[in-house]
């Protein structure tokens, strides 16, 4: 079982390198496995026991506190058993399940921001982009935070509505959230420009990517990776090799980076 806090962390765990834009390829792995990560958080309040199961099915006080404005006290504890169990099947990766069980949930409390949550990022693993967009539009309006604009805006990216993609990191860009979740963004927008064929555009969202921090993080090493990737399809292979190379001196198991060098020459 994995510990998250409210919105992605900065020390990821077991992330891959996205693949390299192509149209059929739409997940983003990355940001929204931290988004599962903070919904089990959030649906679990007690530590990991030594086995890896939590002690307690317990809510997170913020989710605790909106569960008990919403909801009769009579049947909390039916309704607080319900999210956490779609929670831990969101982040065990059996996303059916996880959207089977927040369901009645969603039905008796529809301003519950927190099954919204669960529901769209269920809808959004299994690639049903519509739906995400709408539950995680939801939970956005009843929270009122930037905490899924990365995750909504890849959906947006996906329909091809470019214009709310760029709506949504414009917000977050204001938001100046913390380091992760803005990179997070910055790879969906650059994505989306280079969907359009405006890999100029792209290569400019990703200008702050080029920064090299002393102690590099996994969030780092995502970025310069989309940004090496942009640079090879951009014709410009020596940068390129050299974002791949930063990216396998940190990690050399990160995604493809070692086949992706071998491509390059190196």
């Amino acid at each position: 079982m994995i510990k998250a806090t409210r919105g992605p962390r900065d020390e990821q765990i077991e992330r891959a390198a996205p693949p390299p834009w192509e149209r059929e390829e739409w997940i983003d792995e990355g940001s929204v496995r931290d988004e599962a990560e903070a919904a089990a958080e959030r649906a679990a309040g007690e530590a990991p026991t030594k086995t890896g199961r939590r002690k307690s099915m317990d809510l997170a006080p913020e989710v605790a506190e909106d569960l008990a404005n919403a909801a009769p006290a009579a049947r909390q504890a039916r309704y607080q058993e319900r999210l956490a169990s779609a929670a831990d099947a969101l982040d065990r990766g059996r996303f059916a399940d996880a959207r089977r069980m927040v369901q009645p949930v969603l039905r008796d409390l529809p301003d519950l921001a927190f099954a919204h949550e669960i529901s769209g990022l269920a809808l959004y693993r299994m690639g049903q982009w519509r739906k995400a967009a709408a539950e995680l539009e939801v939970a956005r309006q009843l929270t009122n935070t930037v905490q899924h604009h990365a995750v909504l805006a890849d959906c947006y990216r996906a329909l091809r509505r470019y214009h709310d993609v760029d709506v949504l990191w414009s917000e977050l860009r204001d938001a100046s959230p913390e380091p992760a979740l803005m990179a997070e963004g910055r790879i969906v927008a650059a994505g989306a420009l280079a969907d359009q064929g405006d890999m100029a555009g792209a290569l400019k969202v990703m200008q702050k990517a080029t920064e090299l921090p002393k102690k590099p993080k996994e969030y780092h090493l995502r970025q310069w990776y989309v940004l090496a990737d942009l640079l090879d399809r951009s014709g410009d292979v020596i940068k390129a090799r050299r974002f791949f190379m930063l990216v396998a001196e940190a990690d050399r198991e990160f995604g493809d980076v070692r086949e992706r060098l071998k491509t390059l020459g190196r």
